[in-house]
């Protein structure tokens, strides 16, 4: 290469550099400040007592069960950052209820030692609901607690919320005694044939027959049994089934059948009374199908009224589909007091507390959850973007 040409380059060199620097200057003078350094290890509280406006969605992680959670929304807000109050995590299938009074939320939990496969282990898991931060565990022996669809009959409260009952089903039926205070379990109640925990007396449950009876059963001081009685038959599994799911008020329930019925259900004796059925459909509807449908089926609010997700065209398979409609009924009344038509095909539902009450409805199309008024019926929004996968069970937050 010639010294002119040489030269030629080195100065073409010179000015592309020039020019970049100055790009590259002007760039940064663009630019923001530097954000600046965060703390860490802070942890920011929720309130003892959550707000009428908050729920629990329990994301069962239904495609990947092992890594399931909760996720607590304020309904109030408007967007995602001020909807999400915090999560936690609730491993494969898990179950949930919440204790206000004590500030805390439990969750019954399987892990195994090599993630998917290995020992697998039981566990009752206890959160704080100011944190949710788990502050305690109690390991769950025989590899036994109830593992299906999410659902409130697999935990009970029971003497005066001193003691919780986990319903296990292994295929064998009992339910594990735990002393909230100390954390230990003090029994195992075996329940031959019969399934779940509804609460009885004050120091008791009753567990749903597969003979259409309930067993309902008092326990001792220490934990362990005193007496165990069943109730007549009073519906039959083949021919007029009942939903396992009722709403319960206090020491009453009812619980929804399959063909549109409702049983009452007097849980305030040591022994579960069952009252006489009556439709939840209005005699001038029924030639239309009306019927129950989906996995969270129905709800209880605050001003003694409970909410049943319906479906027409009811037919042999559909009563787990979900509904197009969610009905509002006054048990007292036996009749129903609100027709709550749904923008989407419903999945699941949970009603909040208070005197305001509101309809929180998942969506099985898009996992999305809509927001309805509880007295009026109007739709008030639809929550997007939280995070969940699938969330089968919701909860009004306490």
């Amino acid at each position: 290469m010639t010294y002119p040409a040489l030269t030629r380059r080195i100065c073409a060199a010179a000015v592309l550099a020039v020019a970049t620097a100055g790009a590259a200057s002007a760039q940064t003078e663009s630019r923001p400040p530097p954000l600046p350094i965060e703390p860490i290890g802070i942890v920011e509280t929720l309130p003892q007592q959550y707000p009428e406006s908050w729920f629990l969605l329990h994301d069962a992680a239904f495609f990947h069960m092992s890594d399931g959670k909760v996720i607590v929304v304020d309904t109030a807000q408007d967007t995602v950052a001020e909807q999400i109050q915090g999560t936690f995590n609730v491993s494969l299938i898990g179950n949930i209820l919440q204790s206000s009074e004590r500030g805390e939320i439990y969750a019954t939990e399987t892990f195994h030692s090599r993630g998917t496969r290995g020992e697998r282990r039981d566990y009752l898991t206890i959160w704080d609901q100011k944190t949710l931060s788990p502050v305690g565990e109690v390991f769950l022996p025989g590899k036994k607690r109830f593992m299906g669809m999410p659902g409130r009959e697999a935990l009970l409260l029971l003497n005066k919320g001193k003691w919780l009952a986990v319903a296990n089903f292994s295929p064998a039926s009992s339910a594990t005694i735990i002393d909230l205070d100390t954390r230990e379990i003090i029994s195992e109640v075996a329940t031959p044939g019969c399934t779940f925990v509804y609460p009885t007396a004050t120091r008791g449950f009753s567990a749903l027959c597969a003979d259409g009876r309930f067993l309902s059963t008092t326990l001792k001081a220490d934990g362990s049994i005193d007496k165990q009685v069943r109730t007549a038959s009073f519906f039959s599994s083949d021919d007029n089934p009942i939903f396992e799911r009722p709403a319960v008020m206090g020491d009453r329930a009812w619980f929804p059948s399959i063909d549109g019925m409702v049983w009452p259900v007097d849980f305030s004796g040591a022994q579960a009374k069952v009252g006489e059925a009556w439709n939840l459909v209005p005699e001038t509807e029924r030639a239309e199908g009306w019927a129950p449908g989906g996995i969270g089926i129905i709800d209880e609010d605050d001003l003694g009224r409970f909410y049943v997700l319906m479906h027409p065209d009811a037919k042999d398979g559909s009563q787990n589909g979900g509904g197009s409609e969610v009905w509002v009924y006054d048990p007292k009344k036996k009749s129903r007091v609100l027709r709550i038509p749904l923008q989407e095909w419903g999945l699941s539902i949970a009603v909040s507390r208070g005197k305001q009450p509101k309809l929180l409805v998942t969506n099985p199309v898009t996992m999305a959850v809509e927001l309805y008024d509880g007295q009026s019926g109007d739709y008030l929004k639809t929550l997007t973007g939280l995070g969940q996968e699938t969330p089968l069970m919701l909860y009004g937050a306490k």
